[in-house]
């Protein structure tokens, strides 16, 4: 990393619940974890375990759920009067204001925009991670809902960067170039309807610096553009992000401590004044569910403890998972005052608030 002046840095209390509102996606990329569950297309009527673990006929893989014990497909959440008491029963248990809408894709699902003003009429914030399929089609209405933010997984600027990360599925040039297209025009579109956009770019490794930069180079000039560490490949991939924070002469401005989950991430500025953000993953554990596990160890406790994921499954039954290494450990929603998580989650996050306030400054 460049040795400059160190970064200030802050610390803020995790306060955000992911959902699952939908398993569907047009892209294959090799290192999904497809939050936990096994790909729905792929096993769908499927009556014995395991599930297939891919890539099946769609290409796509989801690389922990031959190892993670799930039991159940992930369905697609509709913004019924069930989902509300879900998502009002978790967030109320949490102490969270803020969910961020994950898949699968987002803008597939056919009622995004409603689902958004579903929970923003709760009160929330909402975010989404998205790869920008149908972006462009829906960013006008889900501004319109409330949409706070979207982060836009962004593969390349070419045909050949995209397919360096997708499955053979991707052999079409065609194809390739149609879903980058599809992805900057959900960029601007969003920075048009005044929604806050950053781009993620997963940096695998080495091999992989030059188009990391031309990505950089390219969205930096209209969106944040956020390098995310690549939790199958480790080291190299923190080794790629030093090559590249080193060829964009970034310099450390802001280091931010997300208190309770296993996020840190930093903020360089680059190539002059654009936004360039590094986010890392820490070994974070629970005290009590964490330490029996068969992960629990420096090499195969790949994401930590990251937070709080919400799924519906294929049996229209809300889930609530602390892992998406173990989804053996998922419970019911109905189940949640009684499973003892609560407690030890926000037990943790005080506990977190305190270490990194006493470690690195005052607490937001």
């Amino acid at each position: 990393m460049p040795t400059t002046k160190p970064p200030a840095t802050r610390v803020v209390r995790d306060r955000t619940i992911r959902i699952k509102v939908i398993d569907d996606c047009g892209l294959a990329c090799t290192f999904c974890h497809n939050e936990g569950t096994p790909v729905t297309a792929d096993n769908r009527g499927r009556t014995l375990l395991p599930f297939a673990t891919g890539p099946g006929r769609t290409g796509r893989v989801s690389i922990y759920s031959e190892t993670n014990g799930v039991n159940f497909l992930a369905a697609r959440m509709a913004p019924d009067i069930s989902f509300r008491r879900a998502v009002r029963t978790v967030t109320k248990a949490f102490s969270a204001d803020e969910v961020h809408l994950t898949g699968g894709e987002p803008t597939l699902h056919t009622e995004v925009s409603v689902l958004v003003s579903t929970l923003t009429a709760m009160g929330l914030s909402v975010g989404m991670t998205s790869n920008g399929e149908r972006g462009r089609q829906v960013m006008r209405d889900c501004s319109t809902a409330g949409l706070n933010r979207v982060n836009v997984s962004v593969f390349g600027t070419t045909a050949e960067e995209l397919q360096a990360v997708q499955s053979q599925r991707f052999t079409s040039r065609g194809l390739a170039e149609a879903k980058i297209r599809a992805a900057e025009q959900t960029v601007r579109a969003a920075v048009s309807n005044g929604v806050r956009a950053s781009v993620n770019i997963v940096v695998p490794g080495m091999a992989h610096v030059n188009r990391v930069v031309n990505l950089v180079e390219s969205y930096g000039q209209f969106a944040d553009v956020r390098m995310l560490t690549s939790i199958q490949d480790g080291a190299e991939s923190t080794a790629a992000i030093s090559a590249v924070l080193d060829r964009v002469g970034a310099e450390p401005v802001l280091r931010t401590f997300t208190a309770g989950t296993s996020d840190e991430r930093t903020l360089y500025r680059a190539l002059g004044s654009r936004a360039v953000y590094v986010k890392r993953l820490l070994p974070v554990r629970l005290p009590e569910t964490c330490t029996s596990c068969r992960f629990n160890n420096d090499t195969d406790c790949q994401e930590g403890y990251y937070g709080i994921r919400l799924y519906l499954t294929d049996r229209g039954e809300y889930m609530v998972g602390v892992c998406i290494q173990r989804m053996d450990l998922c419970v019911p929603v109905a189940e949640l005052p009684k499973s003892g998580i609560v407690e030890e989650v926000q037990a943790f996050k005080d506990a977190e608030v305190r270490r990194l306030t006493s470690q690195y400054g005052a607490a937001a």
